[in-house]
């Protein structure tokens, strides 16, 4: 029996598996990805792939191959990571580190790029598809007519980095306005951590991440004014009044409506660029509060003035695996 491997390396998690021919795990791991230089992050992807090569119980030697799906941006012709807006490294050695301790060819490709694989060769996605996962970061993988888009040196669709919001806030990656900016991870604690210096809130400014935010949000406020005929164009330049004790969190509200306003711009962008059929949406962020971010999209852009056919939008049915298994699928025999 021939064995491949995936990895899905994330600037919060990293995982990796172990799969049959007919892309069957049979052993997994996981672990964070760790906070520091290159280095230490190239060897957290190795032990972490070794460790799921171990419960596998296959040979140290036996893979045929390892596709890894990765935050970008990526050099896919040097197998690396270079610059990432969301770890502190500069550079992240992936493919010759992986080879060399493995012997086995290794594929990179960006996580969302992964992501789009995977709906394709896992799931019922059309040939006209694009993932778009919300998680530490925003991005997109794109198949057009059956062909997944790749780009220059493998950065097709970093959507994260489109500027949605003229003069907006400041992204991770030193531009403003980004989507990134407002509906990501870290841009949705930072939203809340800039306007908490001007206005009041029950949040602790040292405790913020957007599992607080939401938590701390009120999702009736957040549907009714996202309803607005406007609400796509629009962004809130005050706190909504505040509830009532015990019913939410003014301030978590506003950045909650606003993340779901901006993601309604970019599936709006997305849908123009690449004339979907079908969004399929994923990412820690977008799956752990799927009833904000995706549920609402469809009415969302029956309101936003589309010029192309509005696309289905769906949360992927793979779950939190969508990048790893399009990494496999980047290398299982067709």
């Amino acid at each position: 029996m021939e064995w491949y491997a995936a990895v899905d390396l994330g600037a919060t998690n990293t995982r990796a598996l172990v799969a049959d021919t007919d892309g069957t795990a049979h052993g997994r791991a996981r672990r964070p990805t760790p906070q520091a230089d290159g280095q230490a992050i190239t060897r957290a992807v190795v032990a972490t792939l070794e460790r799921a090569r171990d419960a596998a119980g296959v040979a140290p030697d036996a893979l045929a191959a390892i596709g890894v799906g990765s935050i970008g941006p990526l050099d896919t012709d040097a197998g690396a990571v270079v610059a990432p807006p969301n770890v502190p490294a500069d550079r992240i050695e992936l493919e010759a580190a992986l080879s060399e301790r493995t012997g086995a060819p290794v594929t990179l490709r960006n996580d969302a790029i992964a992501g789009v694989r995977g709906e394709r060769r896992f799931t019922d996605a059309p040939e006209n598809t694009v993932y778009l996962t919300l998680s530490t970061g925003v991005g997109a993988g794109v198949a057009v007519d059956g062909h997944v888009l790749h780009g220059h040196r493998g950065n097709a669709a970093e959507v994260g980095h489109l500027s949605l919001v003229p003069g907006g806030r400041p992204c991770g990656c030193g531009g403003t306005g980004h989507w990134e900016a407002y509906c990501s991870g870290a841009g949705i604690a930072a939203h809340a951590r800039s306007l908490a210096t001007d206005h009041p809130t029950r949040l602790d400014p040292d405790e913020l991440d957007a599992a607080a935010v939401f938590a701390a949000a009120d999702p009736d406020t957040v549907t009714a004014s996202v309803a607005e005929t406007d609400a796509v164009e629009r962004l809130s330049t005050d706190l909504p009044e505040a509830p009532p004790d015990g019913e939410g969190d003014a301030l978590a509200t506003r950045v909650v409506a606003d993340a779901v306003r901006v993601n309604a711009r970019g599936v709006a962008a997305l849908a123009h660029a690449y004339a979907p059929e079908l969004i399929s949406v994923g990412g820690t962020v977008a799956l752990s509060n799927s009833d904000l971010l995706v549920d609402p999209l469809p009415d969302l852009l029956a309101t936003a003035g589309l010029a192309v056919p509005a696309p289905d939008v769906r949360e992927t049915p793979l779950d939190g695996d969508a990048v790893i298994r399009g990494a496999l699928a980047s290398v299982l025999p067709e």
